[in-house]
């Protein structure tokens, strides 16, 4: 049991960082982005929000509870990406506001809360269609499953320190504004989802 928890563990922390399907990777980049160390307690809220949703259909999905078009999957993820990332770009403001404490910045949070619960819950389902097909001939998949979804989570928290180094990197010592940083990274993630878009369509 160990063995195959370790198996499934590693499986779900290689899926999440795989350069090959890095369609993941640009949307908790979007997610994040506005966020500095200082507001380590909203990040968590927005990181269990987007944990909480794409568990629920992982879990639905791969047990076979639901069952959703794998195509129509592919295309809503890069939406996914490309509506936060223009909802970043479009409430940049708030990033000048680091300590959280305005009306604006309370706004801007919230929904941010909300797009990751709700979109996580369309990443589940892409999760899930990679996760059935290594299941393969398993008797029981509670090990997998756990295994998959705490790897997956581990694979996103080593995601964001990356860019939370990056991004301090960027803000503090080469003076960079975080609202600059904001805007930049919004907008890759943007044109490339845009791109990923077009092309699933």
């Amino acid at each position: 049991m160990g063995s195959e928890f370790v198996v499934y563990f590693r499986l779900g922390i290689e899926h999440i960082a795989d350069l090959r399907g890095y369609d993941h990777i640009l949307f908790i980049a979007a997610l994040t982005v506005a966020y500095a160390l200082k507001q380590w307690r909203q990040l968590l809220i927005l990181v269990t929000s987007f944990t909480l949703g794409h568990s629920i259909t992982l879990a639905l999905a791969t047990v076979g509870a639901i069952r959703v078009n794998s195509t129509l999957v592919e295309v809503l993820i890069p939406i996914t990406i490309l509506v936060t990332s223009v909802f970043n770009i479009a409430d940049s403001g708030v990033a000048q506001n680091s300590d959280g404490g305005s009306d604006r910045m309370r706004r801007h949070q919230s929904v941010l809360y909300a797009l990751a619960g709700g979109f996580g819950l369309i990443h589940g389902l892409g999760f899930s269609s990679f996760l059935r097909a290594v299941l393969g001939a398993e008797q029981s998949i509670v090990v997998p499953l756990f295994a998959f979804n705490v790897g997956l989570e581990i694979g996103q928290i080593l995601i964001v320190a990356v860019l939370f180094v990056i991004g301090a990197a960027l803000t503090q010592w080469a003076r960079t504004s975080r609202r600059d940083w904001l805007l930049v990274v919004s907008g890759g993630t943007a044109a490339v989802a845009l791109t990923l878009l077009i092309d699933r369509i």
